[in-house]
């Protein structure tokens, strides 16, 4: 396993910049260290260390623990990498490892990684199995594992799941103040609203005037313009839709 870090690290430290760098940090607002490597090229870094080689679960959460034992950035994005990539072979079972995680990331980078790639490839294999930890997690006082009981359904939902786990998690959280919810369950009802506009319009129709703005927008997108409108004549007026 050190083999495979000091591989990843050292294509890593060779492509990251001092101005991306500080870029970086000053636009996730993190406390995290970072080398300046994109994201294209940390996903680089893992598929050439790992080349040749198919880890299994016990591999794949050793070597994402030893690299998500640092204050870097980019070897924290390794270690979902790494995740991702044996996600096949993980089940409900590490969910409470993964919401440490989350609750370790401080930023919406790590957080939505971990909820989409790796999160959400568990909850459409096992929904009903993941969704006892995910309703725990919509009720935790740390809002990044909030957004993760949220965005770890985005992948079922894409494949056309039904809205009611999602739902059931958000109604609570519909007049939280933070923006990363609110923005969160305008995005799962934004990417619902693809497949299944009638239930998104009619999830959203008498609860119009306890969503705030940047949910509803995101929300209507996808729906048709005249329900879109209804919806948001209704939140303007901040009423429940007619």
């Amino acid at each position: 396993m050190d083999d495979l870090i000091a591989r990843v690290m050292t294509v890593l430290e060779a492509a990251g910049t001092p101005d991306r760098a500080s870029g970086e940090k000053r636009y996730l607002k993190s406390d995290l260290t970072f080398l300046g490597a994109s994201n294209p090229e940390v996903g680089a870094a893992v598929k050439s260390a790992l080349a040749g080689r198919r880890l299994g679960r016990d591999e794949a959460l050793d070597l994402a623990a030893r690299l998500w034992a640092s204050d870097v950035f980019e070897r924290r994005m390794a270690a979902i990498l790494v995740l991702k990539r044996s996600a096949t072979a993980l089940s409900v079972a590490e969910l409470p490892v993964l919401a440490g995680m989350v609750r370790e990331s401080g930023t919406w980078a790590l957080v939505d990684a971990l909820a989409t790639d790796v999160i959400g490839r568990i909850v459409e294999v096992d929904a009903e199995g993941a969704a006892t930890s995910l309703d725990r997690w919509a009720l935790d006082g740390d809002f990044w594992v909030r957004r993760a009981s949220l965005l770890g359904e985005l992948r079922a939902i894409r494949d056309g799941d039904t809205l009611d786990r999602v739902v059931g998690r958000a109604d609570p959280m519909l007049e939280e103040r933070e923006f990363f919810i609110r923005k969160a369950i305008g995005w799962v009802l934004r990417e619902a609203g693809k497949r299944r506009p009638g239930e998104v319009a009619a999830w959203l129709g008498p609860r119009t005037g306890r969503a705030s703005g940047v949910t509803m927008r995101e929300a209507v997108k996808y729906l048709p313009p005249a329900e879109a409108e209804r919806l948001m004549t209704a939140y303007r007026a901040k009423r429940p839709a007619a």
